[in-house]
Parts: structure tokens; sequence; C-alpha cells
């Protein structure tokens, strides 16, 4: 039995290992649409993105350590990233933001699943961040931060046909 102890705490540092290298991804994506919604954000909205670009920097550092302590290796960033609209002005930029946000969470909430201890608060903390920034940029919350993709599938799914 002890076999498969061992077994279950591998696939499950396994687990961890693969959903902490996701938020890494999701983090340098983050810090890539931040330097965008920075070049376009209106001043009004400067230090906002400036904190959350800071944030996600700081976000993405922690997860590199985490790969490295999962014995991992960090997966590195991209030259650059498809964004999901062009960003041509201030109000572009801010829905820029709402979406990495999003997205973010979305990733922090896979996160939350795989991870035990403190990389679980750690990944709930996380969560909870992204989704108060994307309630700042957008000026609205969402149901269930994090599962908003799925939330809007279920309710589609749930509909009664037209």
């Amino acid at each position: 039995m002890s076999g498969s102890g061992t077994a279950g705490k591998a696939e499950s540092k396994a687990k961890a290992l693969t959903a902490v290298q996701a938020a890494l991804a999701a983090e340098h994506a983050a810090v890539y649409g931040y330097g965008v919604v920075g070049g376009k954000i209106g001043e009004d909205r400067r230090s906002e993105a400036r904190a959350a670009y800071d944030a996600h920097r700081a976000r993405r550092d922690e997860l590199a350590r985490t790969v490295r302590d999962l014995r991992g290796k960090p997966k590195p960033a991209a030259a650059a990233y498809a964004l999901p609209f062009p960003v041509t002005d201030a109000e572009s930029a801010v829905r820029l933001a709402a979406e990495l946000e999003d997205r973010v969470a979305g990733v922090y909430s896979d996160l939350v699943r795989a991870a035990e201890g403190d990389r679980r608060r750690s990944a709930a903390e996380a969560l909870r961040d992204a989704a108060v920034r994307a309630v700042r940029w957008r000026g609205e919350s969402v149901p269930f931060p994090g599962l908003a993709e799925r939330s809007a599938q279920s309710t589609a799914s749930a509909a009664p046909p037209s």
C-alpha cells in the first residue's frame, strides 16, 4: 500500500506542477498584455495599470520559484502574445485589462483545485486579486470569478431551446 501512496503523491505533485506552469504562462501573458495596456491607457488609470503590471510581475517571479521548488524548469515567456482584439485607445486598453484578469483568474482557479496547503492558499489569493482587478477594470462583477467561461457554458446549455 505504501507504493500507491507514493504514486499518489507523485501524481499530485505532477498535477500541481502542470497547474503552476499554466499559471506561470498566464502571468507571462498578463505582463506582456499590461505592457500594451500601459501604452494606450488614459492618464487617469495609468497608476492602476502600473500597479497591476507590478503585481503580475511579482506573481510571475513567485511562480517561477515554485516551479523550481517542484523540481521543474520554468517555461520562459514568449517573445509576443496574440491579443484577443486590437487595442487602439484607452477604452480598448481597459477592456484588455479586464480580459487579462479574467484569463488569469481562470488559470488560478485550476491551480486552487490542483494545489494543497500554502500553494492552494496562495493560488486562492491570486484568484481573488485578479477577480478584484477585473471588477475595477470592468466596473461590474461576474458570478464566479475564474469560472466565468464555465458558468456561461452551463447557462447556455441549460437554456430551453427557442
